[in-house]
């Protein structure tokens, strides 16, 4: 493993592993050592993904495994959870895994958006007091839940660059919960996640994904974030 990743090598179930956003994410965790087990409702998806996945990392020294299963047989399989599925449906699809995640930790990535003639704006969650995550932490209040990976482009993380050049933020109220996702950020970026704060604040990072998109759309790239002066 890369001395700049984590040095904890965890088993990550990613539920939408065969969406853009989980399978970039998972091969992500994989190439720097972490194992990845990618959820899907069908158990065949998910192991023609991990199998797509697994091809890629034949040639790196040091990879993670990559298998797919049904949701609840990957989150059984693991210690931590990657939430990378579309808004809709998110609160369904949590509410029936709820008692698998129970004492786990679990990563949020979920972006709540909506497109119009105008382009790309968040969802206001819960009159603007609740976002994906913290819906998430509300459903499975046996998890532990965190907020990170928000603002990360699925193309750049199937891409052939060893690390993105940008960050990841991270929030949540476990300092626990979020070392995990600071750990794994280190695979996607080549160093540490950023913390951010409370799980609140995830209110700010799901809805700034559209700003990215805006800007994507504007200079033709897949645009990310920096923080400086830390």
């Amino acid at each position: 493993m890369n001395s700049e990743t984590s040095p904890h090598r965890y088993t990550v179930a990613v539920i939408g592993g065969t969406g853009p956003q989980g399978k970039g994410l998972g091969y992500r965790f994989a190439r720097h050592g972490h194992d990845i087990v990618l959820g899907s409702r069908a158990a065949e998806k998910a192991e023609a993904v991990a199998a797509e996945v697994t091809e890629r990392l034949a040639s790196v020294e040091g990879a993670g495994t990559a298998r797919g299963a049904a949701n609840a047989d990957a989150i059984a399989a693991a210690d931590v959870v990657l939430l990378a599925v579309p808004y809709d449906g998110h609160d369904e699809l949590v509410a029936s895994l709820a008692a698998g995640l129970a004492g786990k930790t679990v990563i949020s990535c979920v972006n709540p958006l909506a497109f119009d003639k105008r382009g790309a704006h968040g969802q206001v969650i819960n009159g603007g007091e609740g976002s994906a995550a913290e819906s998430a932490a509300e459903i499975a209040p046996d998890a532990t839940v965190v907020g990170a990976f928000h603002n990360v482009a699925a193309p750049a993380l199937w891409g052939e660059d060893d690390f993105l050049d940008e960050d990841v933020i991270v929030v949540g109220d476990s300092a626990e919960g979020k070392q995990v996702a600071i750990d794994l950020a280190a695979s996607v970026t080549g160093r540490p996640g950023i913390d951010g704060g409370k799980l609140r604040l995830a209110r700010v990072l799901e809805p700034f994904t559209a700003v990215l998109i805006s800007i994507n759309r504007k200079y033709k790239t897949h645009s990310g974030i920096r923080v400086t002066g830390v």
